[in-house]
């Protein structure tokens, strides 16, 4: 029997490996044409990006395509393989001499299992990268206005949280950065408004301002203050303010979200939660859970593709494509649905990232118990 359950074992691998290779190579080959050939020939016409870079960038989009392609080469690879099995009658055989339904899906999971540390890997450190090289190559040959426009007019806001003995705790807006340039170094045009219990009661304003790491404090010259409670205003040449750090790492920040792993979207997370920034706390805490939630897709797939595969007769490839595309469309616009509503703030974020993936442990779960 041990033997006999090795051989299964690599007999259905085998024909799940094959399927995964081939539809791995369709779809990301597909995505990356559809997604990218039209928008650097665009650019190419539009921007005189050189040919080369152009086919640079369009060699480090392959990566971002072939993670999206992983979730659903696992789908197609279990629809035909376990459809085939039904098919072929194999499913009866197996089950004949007492192979069950719960064993014969277990090398698709296994599989799946690797494929979703594959995936999370491959996300975390060759994606993010791909993608971040691919920003800095066109970068080069933007108009300036589309590159700088996170660098001009800033604006970052710094709350205190208040928490009055038996009531809700509120935020309340200690100060306001304005800056209309940053260089990367420094800071230019830097107005700076105090606030005291819910009172405007300080203006400053600089020419330039620069984080000093060696003080852990900001260094303003040629500043101005003018206070407001008694009409006074003070000139200086040179002034250092103990300031929070996170205006400049705010300012750096340049990197998109989806140029980002795991830990870069939780770090730029924590300076998004002091500025008070409520709609852009709630889009990184969602997005990062599905970057969390996005691997185990492969598994949800594999479950579904096994299990529908096997419930199902005549199952050819084309048939199993295109069931392929119902259900990929089926879970992605549950997936959008759920996201939205987290956005919202109706789903707390790990819910509107890991719900689609619930249901659809719950649908093949449901499929395999009726089987």
């Amino acid at each position: 029997m041990y033997i006999l359950m090795s051989l299964l074992d690599r007999y259905l691998l085998k024909e799940i490996i094959v399927f995964f290779l081939f539809s791995v190579g369709l779809f990301s080959s597909l995505g990356v044409t559809l997604g990218t050939l039209s928008d650097l020939a665009y650019k190419v016409t539009e921007y005189n990006l050189p040919i080369k870079t152009a086919i640079e960038i369009f060699l480090l989009n392959i990566p971002e395509f072939v993670a999206y392609a992983l979730p659903i080469s696992v789908l197609l690879a279990t629809l035909l393989t376990y459809g085939s099995l039904s098919n072929n009658s194999e499913l009866i055989a197996f089950r004949s001499v007492g192979i069950s339904i719960y064993r014969l899906i277990i090398p698709a999971l296994l599989f799946a299992f690797i494929v979703t540390n594959i995936t999370f890997f491959f996300n975390e450190f060759v994606v993010s990268i791909a993608n971040e090289k691919a920003t800095i190559l066109q970068g080069k040959y933007m108009p300036k206005d589309l590159l700088d426009l996170q660098k001009q007019n800033l604006i970052y806001p710094e709350y205190q949280i208040i928490t009055p003995e038996q009531k809700y705790s509120r935020k309340r807006l200690k100060r306001l950065f304005y800056a209309q340039r940053f260089d990367g170094k420094v800071f230019h045009g830097l107005t700076i408004l105090n606030w005291s219990e819910d009172t405007l009661t300080q203006i400053i304003t600089c020419e330039t301002a620069q984080w000093n790491e060696h003080k852990n404090v900001w260094d303003l010259f040629k500043v101005e203050i003018e206070y407001l409670d008694d009409r006074n205003t003070k000139h200086f040449n040179h002034q250092q303010f103990p300031f929070t750090k996170a205006l400049l790492a705010f300012a750096k920040q340049d990197i998109d979200l989806f140029e980002m792993n795991i830990f870069q979207a939780q770090n730029y997370l924590d300076i998004i939660k002091v500025s008070g920034d409520r709609k852009k706390t709630l889009l990184f805490q969602v997005r990062i859970q599905q970057k969390i939630a996005f691997p185990f897709i492969c598994l949800v797939f594999a479950c579904i593709g096994s299990m529908v595969g096997i419930s199902s007769q005549h199952i050819n490839r084309v048939r199993g494509f295109g069931l392929c595309i119902c259900i990929v469309f089926s879970y992605y616009l549950l997936a959008f649905l759920m996201g939205a509503l987290g956005l919202l703030g109706t789903l707390s974020p790990f819910l509107a990232a890991w719900l689609p993936n619930f249901f659809g442990f719950t649908i093949s779960g449901w499929l395999l118990i009726q089987k």
